[in-house]
């Protein structure tokens, strides 16, 4: 027990230094001479790179006429790695060497993917990297479509690379101008292609793997298809419908709400606006790209993507956020205690009470860190700054979105570290909280039994 708490902190360690080690050496490298067009400032790089590390997609410059097409590859390359995370990009690094993992290095896979068992777990690192080339080679080749046409077939096929793997690992940084896809706001095959790979990514690799043992079972077995999806494990139900909801709700909020706004969707057509409003919709899911001026929303829509962002993706893939496998199971809590009930019950089955505890930590911690971030900006920055575009601005980076209210390159330098700390905690914060207390006993519960005591609440 000990060895494995011991190896628990080391995987907490590599992590959290891993993606140190990498934001500063990308930072040094984005700030040479040879990254660059024009001259830097240092603090525009470490910005640049925290927010690839991150898969953030806030940034400071224009990333598209700053740098060079080496500062651009140093750029994808920091991206490919916080999307895949340090310690599987470690483990594809031993696996080109033909270096077989140790039992310890195993153990430290397995507690940093959540995985149940330790047996398969080299495989399944494999499959998630595997998985992830196959993904974002099909999305480049779509994207190809129209950026070759468009750009030639070297800087077509390089584009259509690089904003398939910002777009796959949720990092929302491209390489096209100062409106991210702002040019494409009607176009269906960038739209299409962007939301595919946004929500294949966001649903987790978890969910990949269970539905393709589902779908072959079924097939195996000659299963109705109506059984597949009652196959799934109980996270995967759940991923997949929350993900439903919130992109269908969230699509529908932003089409009434912003319809007559002629600064984002008022001046398309019916079906352009669906379009957008999907697409805005999804990109909350810790994407960052969009194809219409953030801060031209209305006051209301800003919060209610702030609300988006902040739950942001599914756990086991490259989305930020508190999950909405968390959201899902204290909504179904609130639920379950409304009706009368003790046990937070789903689709048949119960959710043990480390399960809720680990979730409402990961809430609480992702929360304090959004509100103390909040105040900090708020107090560093003038009060002319609108109030709820530093909400978005800080729920952006919190949940590693990147969608920016057109703030964030005015902010003063103090503001722009808080942001990198946020970005930081962001990406690092919920991983923190499983690695440290999922599963935990605490020494008190080992020894007795405290009297119980109820307080006054609500």
């Amino acid at each position: 027990m000990k060895k494995r708490k011991s190896i628990r902190w080391n995987t907490l360690r590599i992590t959290a230094l891993g993606f140190l080690g990498v934001i500063f050496s990308g930072a040094v490298l984005l700030w040479l001479p040879v990254s660059n067009v024009q001259p830097i400032a240092f603090p525009d790089a470490l910005f640049t790179a925290v927010s690839a590390v991150c898969v953030t997609g806030l940034v400071t410059i224009v990333p598209a006429s700053q740098f060079t097409v080496f500062g651009k590859a140093v750029l994808l390359v920091l991206i490919q790695i916080g999307g895949l995370g340090v310690i599987a990009c470690a483990s594809l690094f031993f696996f080109l060497l033909h270096r077989r993992l140790e039992l310890r290095e195993r153990i430290v896979l397995q507690e940093a993917y959540g995985a149940q068992r330790l047996g398969g777990i080299v495989g399944m690192v494999k499959k998630v990297i595997a998985g992830t080339l196959m993904v974002e080679g099909a999305g480049a080749a779509l994207y190809a479509f129209q950026f070759v046409p468009e750009y030639g077939v070297l800087r077509g096929v390089w584009f259509s690379v690089f904003h398939a793997v910002s777009a796959f690992c949720n990092a929302g940084i491209d390489i096209l101008g100062e409106n991210s896809l702002a040019d494409y706001a009607v176009n269906p095959v960038v739209n299409v292609t962007t939301m595919l790979l946004i929500i294949l990514s966001g649903i987790g690799f978890t969910v990949w793997f269970d539905v393709i043992r589902s779908v072959r079972e079924a097939f195996r077995q000659e299963a109705p298809v109506r059984w597949r999806f009652g196959r799934l494990k109980l996270h995967s139900k759940l991923a997949i419908i929350t993900t439903a909801v919130l992109l269908i709700g969230g699509a529908v909020f932003i089409f009434i709400a912003e319809y007559g706004n002629p600064e984002t969707i008022g001046g398309m057509n019916a079906g352009q606006k669906l379009m957008a409003s999907m697409f805005q919709s999804v990109t909350t899911r810790t994407a960052g790209f969009y194809t219409f001026s953030q801060g031209a929303l209305h006051e209301e829509s800003k919060l209610f993507c702030a609300i988006l962002m902040f739950i942001g993706g599914s756990p086991g893939g490259t989305a930020g956020g508190v999950k909405t496998t968390t959201f899902a199971m204290l909504f179904l809590a609130c639920v379950t205690f409304a009706r009368g009930g003790n046990d937070t019950e789903c689709m048949g089955r119960k959710i043990t009470t480390a399960n809720f505890r680990t979730g409402f930590c990961v809430v609480m911690v992702a929360f304090a860190v959004f509100i103390t971030g909040t105040i900090a900006i708020l107090a560093i920055e003038p009060d002319s700054v609108a109030t709820v575009d530093v909400l978005y601005e800080t729920a952006s980076a919190v949940g590693t979105v990147g969608l920016t209210a057109d703030l964030t390159p005015g902010l003063s330098r103090a503001s722009q570290i808080v942001l990198m700390l946020m970005m930081y905690m962001g990406r690092l914060g919920p991983l923190t909280l499983v690695l440290t207390f999922a599963g935990k006993t605490h020494p008190r519960d080992k020894v007795r039994s405290l009297p119980k005591e109820q307080i006054m609440v609500g």
